[in-house]
């Protein structure tokens, strides 16, 4: 993926299909779509036409890994 489509309008990406966690709050909702070619978009669902981040699966797989174990702070307790 070239680097200035690392950031792109939301409302650009075909066929996301995007999803909140039921963790989300009323007000602090990240929604997430899994793309066609393995890449990962988040955007902010109070902007649904704003900008969205998109990563390659090792991104955010690292990045996954990372908040699981605790790098970014630690997990609140369920």
């Amino acid at each position: 993926m070239a680097n200035e489509r690392m950031v792109v309008p939301a409302q650009q990406i075909e066929g996301a299909d995007w999803r909140k966690s039921t963790f989300s709050g009323q007000h602090a909702c990240v929604e997430v779509a899994m793309l066609n070619g393995g890449e990962v978009a988040v955007r902010h669902s109070r902007q649904p036409s704003g900008p969205a981040l998109v990563f390659t699966p090792d991104e955010w797989s690292a990045f996954l890994q990372g908040a699981w174990h605790g790098e970014f702070g630690e997990r609140p307790a369920h």
